[in-house]
């Protein structure tokens, strides 16, 4: 699949050259990346290299955060029962943990409560409310969750229990009427940011809770849950986030919770961990749980008092985490196929794929590995309890979430944001909503939205790549959604010696370039296919990443390869 190359704009020099020495003569190249993310102050260059906790903000600031705080007093002071109910993946089971681990600090009436993905599915079910009521549950706190259960909270309000929603989705025409709703994507909700994580949430209710309570430090002790919340459900690495992320690795590396510390362990994790490897090596285990038995489990690590007891649950998950990788094979390659084997399926501007025997916890990544294949907007879909569910996922710049709601008619139940979305509908409506989604797909998509592409930040020689650098570079931490590692371009390029070829599907080789001394070690994940118009001595030009390689103590510079293009097919 061709990947086409963006390169962002360049400043005006004499704007690089002013900003650069206001910043006490920063690297123009640093200056450059600071200006391209809007970074164009003195005080915001200080924030963005120097992050302090002091900058976030006031929590009251959100609607309904009074109400919220005030109702979870009166609760605690009548020693009532309070039930923290929150979603079956990542950010819903960090959440569920890090609302109870600080509130169990010092009040004692507290449960948790994860739905089963494949027998009550997603949202606040009918049977967590039976739940609830039959053990005299009279407060829940719904997390992660709740935004769209209008229905549920009022049959909650008829049982005598209240529910107050912390929820960082998109809310719907109608609101529930709860005793308190925190969600900052409300229209009229005045806080300054609006891409928290659900676990983030969950934290700015409890730091307001704290200041009522003057124990923010307990809070804090937990804040690297946050940290794995934000990188596992790919929210924006920029404003408050990018805090919170960044002081919530700091803990993760240096002193995090027991869970997470035996979780890192469990999975061999070196450290120390940026984003990417919270997403690639503990986030996909704390999902495993909710994908192939049940989220409860990575609320019991997350919450684990003793490390034998986190050790047994951990040693669980990474279980269940190599049964997910098998079936999520199993069941991409059929989806493949699928695809390949129906001239309409191939032609089409979507994919709408449906089996119902396909493993309800696996779709949404299995719609994510079709699009590594396709391009375009797809949604993969099961059986479950007579009805059909299913994950969908988006591309860049184009609103999914809008072109779902556009079917909702056809739809039992949907939610979520603008490249991630998740729905439930009728075996009768399925064909129609195939050919609805396909067409509103149709007419509103472009072919560039259809086209994979990579951000080139900058041109660069290889030889600007020093320690110094690396150093500057990783200041600019964490990465990730809106701070993206910077992707470099360098032309003029060779390979010095040979080519090794890891695991049938990875490249390895030395990469030099034209009339420049140096060369640096380069590895491409995936890039196997390159091989033979490399092994030609072809010139060609890089996009890369740039990272520290550590090996046996010794650390070099490596060259992380997101795409090839050679000089006669530039």
């Amino acid at each position: 699949m061709k990947i086409k190359w963006i390169h962002k704009l360049t400043p005006e020099r004499e704007k690089i050259e002013s900003f650069s020495q206001e910043l006490n003569n920063l690297n123009p190249l640093f200056t450059t990346l600071l200006l391209q993310r809007n970074i164009d102050t003195y005080s915001s260059a200080k924030s963005f290299f120097n992050p302090a906790i002091s900058d976030l903000h006031n929590p009251f600031l959100m609607k309904g955060m009074n109400l919220a705080v005030a109702r979870l007093q009166e609760a605690i002071q009548n020693k009532e029962k309070i039930l923290l109910y929150g979603d079956y993946d990542v950010d819903g089971t960090t959440s569920v943990a890090l609302v109870y681990c600080y509130l169990s600090s010092f009040y004692p009436h507290c449960e948790c409560y994860i739905p089963n993905r494949n027998t009550e599915g997603y949202g606040i079910s009918e049977t967590g409310l039976e739940w609830a009521e039959e053990n005299n549950i009279t407060l829940i706190v719904a997390l992660d969750l709740g935004i769209k259960e209008v229905t549920i909270v009022e049959k909650a309000r008829e049982k005598g229990i209240d529910i107050i929603i912390c929820d960082h989705h998109e809310p719907g025409d109608k609101v529930p009427l709860a005793v308190a709703v925190l969600d900052p994507k409300q229209i009229d909700c005045p806080y300054p940011f609006k891409e928290l994580s659900g676990c983030g949430l969950g934290f700015k209710f409890m730091q307001a809770l704290s200041t009522k309570y003057n124990n923010e430090n307990v809070l804090f002790q937990y804040i690297d849950l946050v940290a794995v919340s934000i990188a596992s459900d790919l929210v924006a690495i920029n404003g408050e986030n990018r805090l919170l992320a960044y002081f919530g690795l700091k803990k993760l590396n240096e002193n995090p919770t027991l869970g997470l510390k035996v979780l890192k362990t469990i999975v061999g994790a070196t450290e120390p961990l940026d984003i990417t490897d919270v997403v690639f090596k503990l986030g996909p285990v704390i999902n495993a749980a909710g994908r192939m038995e049940h989220g409860s489990n990575a609320v019991k690590l997350l919450v684990a008092k003793s490390e034998k007891e986190a050790k047994n649950v951990a040693k669980e998950l990474k279980i269940n985490n190599f049964q997910r990788r098998y079936i999520d094979k199993t069941i991409t390659d059929q989806a493949i196929k699928m695809i390949e084997s129906d001239p309409s399926l191939l032609e089409a501007k979507t994919t709408v794929l449906y089996n119902q025997n396909w493993h309800k916890g696996i779709v949404g990544i299995v719609a994510s590995r079709c699009i590594e294949s396709y391009y375009r907007p797809t949604i993969i879909l099961c059986q479950s309890n007579s009805q059909i569910v299913g994950s969908a996922r988006g591309v860049r710049d184009f609103n999914l979430y809008s072109a779902i709601e556009k079917c909702k008619d056809l739809l039992l139940k949907f939610g979520g944001h603008r490249y991630a979305a998740g729905l439930t509908l009728e075996s009768k409506n399925l064909s129609a909503f195939k050919q609805r989604f396909e067409k509103i797909v149709s007419e509103t998509i472009s072919e560039d939205q259809l086209t994979p592409t990579i951000d080139i930040d900058l041109t660069i020689d290889l030889d600007v790549l020093t320690p110094k650098f690396i150093e500057n570079l990783m200041r600019m931490a964490p990465f990730g959604p809106e701070n993206p590692k910077p992707i470099f371009e360098a032309k003029g390029l060779s390979v010095k010696n040979s080519i090794t070829i890891l695991k049938e599907k990875h490249l390895r080789f030395e990469v030099c370039q034209e009339g420049k001394q140096r060369s640096f070690k380069a590895i491409g994940f995936g890039k196997g296919f390159y091989f033979d118009d490399l092994s030609q001595n072809k010139k060609f030009s890089l996009a890369f990443t740039v990272e520290e390689s550590t090996f046996r103590e010794s650390k070099s510079i490596q060259l992380n390869i997101k795409d090839i293009k050679f000089d006669n097919k530039l």
